[in-house]
């Protein structure tokens, strides 16, 4: 079963992250599928993909998540990652800065029958939007951002 978990994981971070299939948000989540991140809760497909998803691969058109290192166990995945991308577009908190960005951080993802069932996510893109200028009160696609 954890090699079918890690597969699972290491789909999404592949195609939803470095191919741009936003299908595959909805083959590999279901409405109850809740993410714990640096956005708080989103629950669902939906909130995923309009919150978070959307808004970073707007601003980060080239963006690129590389597994840095991944473990497992019979349900549970735990990924670490480092994402690059140029800020070329809308969709983060400040302006368009055309800046080489990277941010790193760590998903924690429990999986049931195929799917994303939990997950918790942890990254310095704080830390990285203020290095390019953001001072109010950081929001991703319309959630705020915690201070680091």
């Amino acid at each position: 079963m954890s090699e079918q978990n890690r597969s699972v994981v290491l789909r999404w971070f592949e195609e939803v992250w470095n191919q741009r299939r936003a299908e595959t948000v909805d083959e590999l989540m279901t409405a109850e599928s809740i993410c714990y991140g640096d956005l708080g809760p989103m629950q669902g497909a939906s909130d995923f993909r309009k919150l978070f998803y959307e808004p970073l691969t707007q601003a980060l058109p080239d963006l690129r998540v590389t597994v840095d290192g991944i473990v497992d166990d019979e349900q549970q995945v735990v990924v670490r990652w480092t994402a690059k991308g140029t800020h070329t577009g809308a969709g983060l908190p400040v302006p368009p800065t055309q800046r080489a960005l990277e941010f790193s951080g760590i998903s924690w993802i429990c999986v049931r029958n195929g799917k994303l069932y939990e997950g918790w996510q942890q990254s310095n893109l704080a830390e990285v939007l203020r290095s390019c200028g953001a001072t109010d009160e950081l929001r991703l696609g319309g959630a705020p951002i915690p201070a680091g």
